[in-house]
């Protein structure tokens, strides 16, 4: 069984503004360590990843960079988040956002199983109701009302922005262009913009930073589902192509991602005149051994000096700049028109956590 989503949105895309700058958010999606290739368990709500998110904020102080940190429930539920999270915001040093993972995230009245992993996926009123507490906590833990959302696993459905509406927030940060869920009942995101749009006229969504790159990335958008499709998959159609340097579809995030790889993605998308760009990391990859992404140590201190060469080389050589997000939605204005659909079904397997 599964649901197809059909969500129409009013006004929205890219920025109109004289200003030009190249600019740069940063969203963290701040939860709980879990083996990422374990059945899923709403027992597993260790945090101990969170006391070691200074030593990135270290360096996004130096650079100037007021990341977002989207904190789920089993974050805001304990002390540690209180005690490293909430003086860094008191300081102006970050944003505290929300960040539902429904299976640790109370009431637990759904089906611990891949399909209501994603917060859209619930009936409306249970992920109304699992937003709000989790707002409530993190109000009664943080000492902010979080306006900020990112679904766990990107999981948006048919009434996650009416919901958002409800509560208070004004800004989601949840869609992944040029990507689609649907094979593990998750949304497409294939029809979305890479730039700012608005779902209604009170709330304003940021995506991901996802661009093709290589000889035919200006026909990214045609030929990636082909390349995604079962038969590409089982063909590697897609190792072929990024090793020839003919297409690679890349999010810019230090997670599998080199900084060769981010420097890349950022040239290309400003030499087609995009000027939004977001990065994006779980708090987990400063945890070795918690991710698959940082191993070791030795991984770490590669993750973090990847952190620190993208922020001098946006800065740099891209002449860019960093705002928080609150600051960037209060700085922007939109028009064009958004696309119409977000669509979820199932048909295969991939690591969205």
């Amino acid at each position: 069984m599964y649901s197809t989503v059909n969500t129409e949105f009013s006004r929205a895309s890219a920025p109109r503004s004289a200003d030009c700058v190249p600019t740069l958010i940063v969203v963290v999606d701040t939860e709980e360590e879990f083996d990422w290739s374990a059945p899923f368990d709403h027992h597993a709500d260790a945090v101990t990843n969170i006391a070691m998110q200074p030593l990135a904020q270290e360096i996004m102080d130096r650079h100037g960079v007021v990341p977002t940190y989207v904190v789920d429930y089993p974050v805001a539920n304990s002390m540690i988040a209180a005690q490293i999270l909430a003086p860094i915001a008191d300081r102006g040093g970050c944003e505290i956002g929300a960040h539902l993972h429904p299976l640790v995230n109370p009431p637990h009245e759904n089906v611990v199983d891949e399909f209501h992993s994603f917060p859209g996926n619930l009936p409306p009123e249970l992920e109304f109701e699992k937003l709000a507490l989790l707002q409530d906590r993190i109000v009664s833990e943080l000492g902010a009302k979080p306006t900020i959302y990112k679904a766990g696993r990107y999981g948006i459905g048919p009434s996650t922005f009416a919901t958002l509406v409800r509560l208070g927030f004004r800004i989601d940060v949840s869609v992944v262009p040029h990507t689609d869920f649907s094979s593990v009942h998750g949304p497409d995101f294939t029809s979305f913009p890479t730039g700012p749009f608005r779902p209604s006229p009170e709330l304003l969504a940021l995506p991901l930073s996802v661009h093709f790159v290589g000889a035919l990335s200006q026909a990214g958008r045609t030929i990636h589902p082909i390349v995604t499709s079962k038969l590409g998959r089982h063909a590697r159609v897609g190792t072929v192509l990024s090793r020839l340097g003919i297409l690679e579809r890349l999010r810019l995030s230090p997670e599998g991602h080199s900084l060769a790889d981010m420097k890349r993605q950022t040239l290309v998308a400003l030499a087609r005149g995009e000027r939004y760009f977001m990065m994006t990391y779980h708090s987990s990859s400063l945890l070795p051994g918690a991710n698959p992404y940082v191993r070791s140590e030795h991984d770490r201190q590669k993750f973090l000096g990847t952190i620190d060469g993208y922020f001098a080389f946006f800065r740099r050589d891209c002449e860019g700049r960093t705002r928080s997000v609150s600051a960037f939605a209060e700085s922007a204005s939109f028009d064009a028109d958004a696309p119409s659909s977000v669509r979820n079904s199932p048909n295969g397997s991939t690591i969205t956590r």
